[in-house]
């Protein structure tokens, strides 16, 4: 495989989006999480295979047939979130990368987990990438990491480290899963379902720089996964949102987490990016047709995997009500414009969707899973029986 070089990103053609700054200052959350860092660098010369560094033994091999590298470490500290991430974010990793963790609780090691090698979601032009990064993978409280990242026939990107996630404690005053919050106005047709605010995940609102970007009213709904697996609880979806959260901040380099709303497998439904539940808040999810739309995540890995009932039911109640504060039928269809090249369709293309679509109608990708793309015919028909129509 080889690495292919991305075309840069162009510069934004939305006129519609004014930033507003917000309220009050950000504060920081008492034990919001944290980052670790490991290089996955080649070890200088005469060092290949040393050990008793701090990240633990190293090795890099490079040849005709491709290069790898490898890291093992016991001395990470706590995290619960992992991924792989490297210098140039227009360049993709064709290779492979594979995790292994131990765990914190009974101090043995996982089986091996491949990484998706380049993160599906992105921000359109205004808002640039600040690094490559593969999907992060949620796998719960652990001290010790393997990584090995493989190129066959090519060579692996410069700055490659892995990037070793700590969600932090939950906070004190968490609502129970489903409360609704002070999230904006009903929309004409369909109820505001239960929302989990991001004071009720714990969101650490000093991680993002201040101000907001917002588009015209939400036309289309784009359904994705979060590539993080499926391995968690219901009770851990405040811990895995903050860690995907810090992610996309402090490893990409977004100004706040992609989707505008996660849905978890019990169907809770959670506020995603700031700025308001009930406005249209520009995100970081469907490269090219972030305008005039809003992203909504299921939170797991559905390439093979059933979704469950819940699920489906939570994201069709917020794609009712998000396309009911414009009076969007979530069975019709709407007009978007592409604002990259880099997306499915050429820049400055109108492309007609389902108002209720998956990633992959916009941008070449498996998001959001063969599983989760065959039940949208379904909720879109849930979401319209909640909008009355």
């Amino acid at each position: 495989m080889r690495i292919s070089l991305l075309a840069a990103l162009g510069a934004t053609a939305a006129a519609l989006l004014a930033p507003t700054a917000v309220a009050g200052p950000a504060t920081a959350r008492p034990d919001s999480g944290s980052t670790t860092t490991l290089p996955l660098e080649p070890p200088g010369p005469g060092s290949e295979h040393r050990r008793g560094t701090a990240a633990g033994p190293r090795s890099a091999q490079s040849s005709a047939a491709g290069e790898t590298r490898e890291i093992q470490s016991r001395g990470t500290g706590s995290f619960a979130l992992v991924g792989v991430s490297w210098d140039d974010p227009r360049l993709t990793l064709s290779g492979s990368v594979e995790v292994r963790t131990h765990s914190a609780a009974t101090g043995g090691w996982s089986d091996w987990h491949r990484l998706t090698a380049e993160s599906e979601d992105g921000p359109d032009p205004d808002e640039h990438s600040r690094r490559g990064a593969t999907a992060p993978l949620w796998v719960g409280p652990s001290d010790g990491i393997a990584v090995r990242a493989t190129a066959p026939g090519g060579r692996l990107p410069a700055g490659l480290r892995v990037e070793l996630v700590d969600p932090g404690a939950d906070p004190a005053d968490q609502p129970a899963a489903g409360t609704p919050g002070p999230l904006g106005r009903e929309a004409d047709g369909a109820p505001r379902p239960g929302i989990v605010t991001r004071s009720g995940w714990g969101a650490d609102e000093s991680l993002r720089p201040p101000g907001h970007v917002y588009t015209g009213s939400v036309r289309v709904v784009f359904v994705h996964h979060t590539d993080t697996a499926n391995g968690y609880t219901c009770a851990d979806s405040p811990k895995l949102i903050r860690a995907v959260y810090r992610y996309h901040v402090k490893t990409n380099g977004w100004r706040d987490i992609g989707y505008n709303f996660l849905v978890d497998k019990c169907g809770t439904v959670y506020e995603g990016r700031a700025g308001g539940a009930d406005r249209p808040v520009l995100g970081a999810h469907t490269l090219g047709f972030n305008a005039d739309s809003a992203g909504v995540a299921a939170i797991g890995t559905y390439s093979d995997h059933a979704v469950p009932r819940d699920q489906q039911d939570g994201i069709a109640r917020i794609a009712a009500w998000k396309l009911g504060l414009a009076g969007i039928d979530a069975r019709g269809t709407a007009t978007l414009v592409s604002a990259s090249g880099n997306s499915r369709y050429p820049k400055g293309r109108t492309v007609r969707f389902n108002t209720v679509s998956g990633h992959r109608d916009a941008f070449v990708t498996d998001c959001p899973g063969d599983e989760l793309y065959a039940r949208l015919p379904a909720i879109r028909s849930a979401a319209a029986r909640l909008q009355g129509r």
